[in-house]
This record gives C-alpha cells, structure tokens and sequence, in this order.
C-alpha cells in the first residue's frame, strides 16, 4: 500500500486493504497520519515499508509549526503603560520593575518623572533603596509563582547582582521553575547554559530544545540564535527563514546576516529585501516622541 493519503472517503487500511466501516474501525498512524490502520497487528507488519514516508512527514510538521509559530512578540515584550513593543535589546531600552515584574520602557518612565511620580509608573510602589529592598520585592513575587520574578532571581545569581555571590547552579535552577510557570525568557535562558555549559552540562540537544520553545512563542533572540545553528550546519536557507522572522520583529543582527549570505551568493536578494522592510516596519512601531525624548536624556547622562 502506498504511504500516502487517500481521497476523500477512501478509508482503508494501509497493510490489508481493509474498508473502514461499522465493523473495521480504521485509525491514523498517530506519528504521521498519513495512513490507517484496522488494528495493531497491520500496523506492525507495515511499519518497515512506512518507516521512512513517516519519518519525512514527522519532520515536514515540525517544520511547519516552527517556521508557522512565533512571528509576533509576547506580551511581556510590550511596555504596559504606552502599549507599544519594546526596542532590542530590551534591556537598554527599558527597566525591569521588581515591585510588578514589568518592563517599563525608558519613554513612559522620563514621562512620568517629568509629571513629578518618581514611584513605579505601573503599579505606583515608591522605588526600592537598596539592594536588600529590591531582593525583598522580588522574593515576595517568587514566593507566589510569579515567571518573570523568578527569572529576574536567575539573572540575579547568573551575573551575581543585587549584593548575590554569582552561582550558575542555582541561576540554572530558578530558569527552570520559571519555565515550567510558563516564562518564555527563561527557556532562552536555559538554552544559553547549555550552550555555554554554565551550571550544566553541554548539551547542544537542549539548547535547540529549549531555543526553539522560546522562538515559537515569539521570543526574538532565540530565533535568532535558531538561525546561526542552522548556518553552522550549512543549512542556509533554513538559516535565513528563521532571520526572516527576527527580521520582521526587529532584530538588526537578523537583517546583517542574511545581507552576509546574499554578498556570499547563499540568499536572495529579494530576501534581504524583505528582511529589511520587515525590520524598518517593525522599528517604526516601536517609535514614540516620548522613547525618542528619553533616548535624548539619556544620550547626556
């Protein structure tokens, strides 16, 4: 039997023939469902002759949903007071607040210091003193599940900040309970250490597993990073189909790397075209008179 689907109504079993009806209940190769099965037995004596067909479309899929997920940001990515997407690296375009666990961009923070609040412009907590305070906060919302504390604590440990010894083990720890709380952050977190063996051991298996997670729930920089271990096994095209995606939301490296491949004749230049209007589109939402006031503070500091 052929491994491949039938027309509509054509329900038979892909190693007898059997028709599907009342008293042959046919079911789908679960792995593939490219064929039908009457039972286990037929489903066994195939599985040599499927084998290959089975893996092909399994890996087709994946393919499918990691190049289909992931083309928008998550939520976390948005300043929760002008409701616009955070520039990269977010770090220095925003502050992380501990008393809310939000990312408050450098344009909504100088706006409302300029009305006089010098409290959270999200939650109006007064601003930590010290190191003490800050870790006190953090540990209150730790306490309570909350992801992006818990991955803030991890970041903590993994630089030694906030008057914490550096302890990757214990950074390791933290990303991985604020993934399992659903922290996309810390799944990139996770395939960094094991890309580095910081805390863990190497593990390029993981650091695919955990980058791609992130990248198909629309975390920038794993996709990106997607897109180097592609180019490092020679796989250029898969390469510039994971930058196309860090493009479009506003990765700058994403367009310079495609642009690379396109001077060494491994990409088109219509892919560098579009990369490139994806990434311009993508920094002309991120723009506000207010980010574009506050860059201009900042710039004299």
């Amino acid at each position: 039997m052929s491994c491949v689907p039938g027309d509509d109504g054509d329900e038979v079993c892909a190693n007898c023939g059997k028709t599907g009806s009342d008293a042959v209940k046919l079911k789908n190769c679960t792995a593939c469902r490219l064929v039908k099965y009457c039972g286990v037995d037929c489903q066994r004596a195939h599985r040599k002759k499927h084998k290959k067909a089975c893996k092909q479309r399994v890996a087709e899929l994946k393919d499918e949903q990691l190049y289909s997920q992931g083309h928008e940001r998550p939520e976390g990515d948005f300043c929760p007071i002008c409701t616009l997407p955070i520039p990269l690296p977010m770090e220095d375009h925003a502050i992380f607040m501990p008393c809310c666990t939000k990312m408050i961009c450098h344009g909504c923070a100088v706006a409302a210091q300029k009305r006089g609040m010098f409290d959270c412009a999200f939650c109006r907590t007064s601003p930590s003193v010290n190191d003490t305070d800050t870790l006190a906060k953090i540990q209150t919302r730790v306490l309570k599940k909350d992801p992006d504390a818990t991955n803030f604590l991890g970041q903590k440990y993994f630089w030694g900040m906030n008057g914490l010894q550096k302890d990757m083990r214990r950074a390791v720890e933290l990303w991985k309970e604020a993934a399992e709380l659903g922290s996309i952050a810390a799944l990139y977190s996770l395939g960094n250490a094991y890309y580095d063996g910081d805390g863990v051991q190497e593990d390029k298996a993981k650091v695919t597993q955990f980058w791609t997670k992130a990248a198909m729930q629309g975390h920038v920089l794993a996709r990106a990073n997607l897109g180097w271990l592609e180019k490092g096994k020679g796989n250029h095209d898969r390469a510039v189909r994971h930058w196309l995606i860090s493009a479009k939301m506003g990765d700058k490296d994403s367009v310079e790397n495609i642009n690379k491949l396109f001077i060494a004749g491994v990409a088109r230049k219509e892919q560098f075209a579009e990369a490139l209007k994806g990434y311009q589109d993508a920094v002309e939402e991120m723009k506000s008179h207010d980010r574009d006031e506050a860059k201009a503070i900042l710039e004299q500091i």
